[in-house]
């Protein structure tokens, strides 16, 4: 499902909120955003309260694109506040930060992608398209140092996902899923139907109760390691 479809009304055009405390950020990112669809709306914001202040006023939200580094709060201070007011508005982390155990960070808080500010405009355009489209945008070479640098586990794959009872092929979505692969990436890698991946995706989400893609991402990530060896053992 889109980033379209999700709006609260079909027939409006979706509204994204781009907060950054720097113009000329909000100003690249708005170019970026209505070149791939001219009929969004874009509200702005420079700072957390700010934002929060939109978002009140603007319940149609569909989409929100943040800097974390803004005046009003620490940066996940920030981030837990608008996620704990706004739980179903898609949050995109905009952001200077490149050291992956920050990315890792703002996925355990349910964002569905992450654009560094080094980023290229083709970079960028390719994310939000992503983004707009219903899936997830993360940098997968920041989410893989990130594993790497992580210590090995002292525990055997984790114990909900060995009762659920996921298949190989479940395990193995998940895996590709937690290193920051869209559908369509997983879908290529597998050399199956994207139809296919959702499948397979839904089937591991309802056995793992995740009711959300977030989740499953957030899941995926915090258990990569142990998944991969379910996948490997199957």
């Amino acid at each position: 499902m889109s980033m379209m479809d999700r709006a609260p009304d079909l027939g409006s055009p979706l509204t994204i909120l781009i907060a950054d405390d720097h113009w000329v950020v909000r100003e690249s990112l708005k170019q970026v955003a209505q070149g791939l669809d001219s009929n969004l709306r874009i509200e702005e914001a420079g700072g957390f309260n700010e934002a929060l202040a939109v978002l009140q006023d603007n319940p149609d939200v569909g989409l929100l694109l943040i800097d974390l580094v803004m005046p009003g709060f620490t940066e996940m201070e920030g981030l837990r506040l608008i996620r704990s007011n706004y739980p179903s508005i898609p949050i995109v982390i905009v952001s200077v930060h490149e050291d992956p155990h920050y990315v890792l960070r703002a996925i355990q808080h349910g964002v569905i992608g992450y654009i560094p500010k080094s980023s290229g405009p083709e970079e960028i355009q390719l994310a939000l398209q992503r983004v707009l489209a219903g899936e997830v945008a993360f940098p997968r070479n920041l989410i893989a140092r990130g594993w790497s640098e992580q210590p090995p586990p002292e525990t055997p794959p984790a114990p909900d996902a060995a009762r659920a009872g996921l298949s190989r092929r479940e395990s193995e979505i998940l895996v590709l899923l937690g290193s920051g692969c869209s559908i369509q990436d997983i879908a290529g890698q597998l050399e199956i139907s994207r139809q296919t991946v959702r499948v397979h995706l839904g089937n591991a989400m309802r056995k793992l109760d995740l009711r959300t893609r977030e989740a499953a991402i957030r899941y995926a990530v915090e258990n990569g390691e142990a998944l991969a060896q379910m996948r490997d053992r199957a």
